[in-house]
């Protein structure tokens, strides 16, 4: 069983591909926005519906990729949507309207084989960092985040990490180069029941990188009206140190 999500507009969801419901996986409707990326989880074939706003859909794809997120995209058309769409849209497959459960299921079945087979994308300048999940444990250069004993350290000495500090830590290290929003981190870190605000996010951030003290609180980058990304260690210094003040300074300026 496969879990999708099937973002639309229409108020009848089940006109947008109607061999979904004849198959056997999960499958949430969530609306045609950005809004929703926050409440898609991660590991899920996403599928959009183009067939009536092709624009709205290019751009919700263009987003989702500058969000670093690697979901596979599945666009729902019309036949005339053929003529429009190409590489540069991001997509895993498209599929039409009319499509039958057989050919639906034999493109899930392919796009869940490529997901699995394909490697991970490094973050950018991330070449250098060697990353082991064996055990719950994590290891980034210097810092070691151990998953099932709730601690982490720097060249083998303890960082004092509040629950929430150590929770948004993990789960930054678990998706190097990834950037998420401060909404983001709020669900998948505080979770849905919280009713703080995002400033919770920076508040937490700050903590980390003072706690990470200054050779590593770049570890932690800041993407300028975006959020924030765990930057695994590079070799080079000298043109990184001058990103990492500058994401320092976004900080600072977002939090004043």
């Amino acid at each position: 069983m496969t879990d999708l999500t099937l973002m639309t507009n229409t108020q009848d969801p089940a006109t947008v591909l109607p061999s979904l419901a004849l198959l056997s996986h999960r499958v949430r409707v969530l609306p045609l926005d950005a809004a929703s990326l926050v409440r898609m989880p991660e590991s899920t074939i996403l599928f959009i519906d183009a067939r009536d706003d092709l624009a709205s859909a290019r751009t919700l794809c263009r987003l989702i990729h500058a969000s670093g997120l690697s979901t596979p995209i599945v666009l729902v058309l019309t036949e005339g949507g053929f003529t429009v769409v190409n590489a540069q849209w991001g997509i895993a497959d498209v599929v039409i309207a009319s499509a039958s459960p057989a050919e639906l299921e034999a493109r899930l079945r392919l796009i869940a084989e490529r997901s699995r087979s394909a490697s991970v994308p490094a973050a950018p300048g991330a070449t250098n960092a060697s990353f082991d999940t064996q055990e719950g444990v994590i290891h980034c250069g210097d810092l070691v985040v151990d998953t099932n004993g709730y601690t982490a350290s720097l060249r083998g000495k303890p960082i004092d990490l509040a629950y929430k500090e150590f929770e948004l830590l993990k789960y930054l290290v678990m998706h190097p180069g990834r950037v998420f929003t401060r909404a983001q981190l709020l669900q998948e870190v505080w979770g849905y029941d919280y009713y703080g605000g995002t400033r919770t996010v920076d508040v937490h951030i700050r903590r980390l990188r003072a706690k990470l003290g200054g050779e590593y609180e770049h570890l932690i980058g800041t993407v300028r009206n975006v959020g924030y990304r765990f930057d695994p260690p590079q070799e080079s210094d000298g043109a990184d140190d001058d990103l990492d003040n500058g994401l320092d300074s976004d900080l600072d300026t977002d939090e004043n």
